[in-house]
């Protein structure tokens, strides 16, 4: 049974181009289905999401991130009372707009957009990719999903102004996101917070007694199951202090979610709508312990010296064969050339890096500029 304030599918304000309804699967779960058959959503396999291949094939990537964000999102939904099916297609197809490279990536394709007067933004780049760039029907462009979808897609990690998006005007900008789409940030934080102490002590970049140190509530944790397993081998004890870890953030993120719902009078998805802030947080014990975890990720593993020249190699590519096909239009794929016909040059090379995995974008490179240097 669904929450009144949950995303009802049968209210659902329904797709650009009408369609009838399938037999046997609800509004939603085509749209789950239509993003997991996408090819951006295939490419995710080949993306970066902290280590890239060169340094291992073991870590995760762009998708099993995006799978774990899935799995985290349903639980929690399902305990909320809210729409799982909605909540899984907006887990999935969170990351479809990122380029390759991780934020390294990113990073450098919004320094190039910027030096033309425009800008990068993985959220609106991600709608078009589901509104335009997917080709597989022969009666719309894009995936046509429904107006639900679409609206998470662009709103669950932070809010647009109606003034500076007036191209977003469509997704009800004034008002909060569903709860299903408020989600959404918040269980990818839980998943690359633990996700990435894990890859990163796998890697032997982070050692235990530094993570110890550095993240409390890892700590508080360790200290249990050193009590519990005495005699298991560092590796297990980190495994079961790491699941407690994350069980805590989302069984956090459960009870103080539903107690805000309930202080706040919360029985509609109306109400959700109008309410002047969104709904779905941490309690503030463990926001802090959050934001500990994270500032520990950025001092001792994303800015470490080991990834910096893989960092420094992406941004590199990424610039360079920006600026060569700004130069040289006439080296794109033909498809892009006649799209640069209708829209602006740098717009239509920024589509064109961004959709690339890390492989392709190196063949790229080796291709037009001769490689690494």
């Amino acid at each position: 049974m669904l929450a009144g304030y949950a995303v009802h599918v049968e209210s659902s304000r329904g797709r650009r181009f009408p369609e009838p309804p399938h037999p046997y699967r609800n509004d939603f779960q085509r749209d789950r289905d239509r993003v997991i058959h996408s090819r951006a959503f295939r490419r995710l396999e080949a993306k970066t999401q902290v280590f890239t291949r060169r340094y291992s094939d073991h870590f995760r990537n762009r998708l099993t991130h995006t799978i774990e964000v899935a799995q985290i999102s349903r639980t929690i939904a399902a305990e909320l009372g809210l729409n799982v099916d909605l909540v899984e297609t907006l887990a999935l197809v969170h990351d479809i707009g990122h380029p390759p490279f991780g934020h390294a990536g990113e990073k450098a394709l919004d320094t190039a957009m910027r030096t033309q007067g425009l800008f990068f933004d993985h959220n609106l780049h991600a709608l078009r990719i589901v509104e335009d760039f997917e080709l597989r029907y022969a009666a719309f462009r894009g995936l046509n999903l429904t107006f639900e979808v679409r609206e998470g897609i662009i709103k669950h990690s932070h809010d647009y102004n109606a003034g500076d998006y007036p191209q977003l005007a469509e997704y009800l900008l004034d008002q909060r996101p569903p709860l299903e789409a408020q989600l959404i940030d918040l269980t990818d934080e839980i998943a690359y917070n633990t996700a990435d102490l894990d890859d990163g002590y796998e890697a032997h970049l982070l050692s235990l007694d530094e993570i110890r140190a550095g993240v409390p509530v890892f700590e508080r944790h360790y200290q249990e199951v050193a009590r519990i397993y005495p005699d298991a081998i560092d590796k297990l004890k980190f495994n079961e202090a790491l699941k407690r870890m994350l069980n805590r953030l989302v069984s956090d993120l459960i009870a103080n979610t539903q107690a805000r719902v309930v202080q706040a009078g919360i029985g509609t998805l109306e109400q959700v709508r109008n309410h002047p802030a969104r709904l779905a947080a941490f309690s503030a014990e463990v926001e802090a312990e959050r934001q500990q975890a994270k500032q520990f990720l950025h001092e001792n593993l994303y800015f470490s010296p080991t990834l910096e020249p893989e960092k420094d190699d992406a941004e590199r590519i990424v610039s360079e064969l920006f600026n060569f096909w700004m130069e040289c239009p006439a080296a794109l794929p033909p498809s892009y050339r006649e799209k640069a016909q209708e829209e602006s040059l740098p717009r239509v090379i920024c589509d064109y890096i961004a959709g690339m995995t890390d492989h392709f974008i190196y063949e790229q490179y080796e291709k037009h500029l001769g490689g690494i240097r």
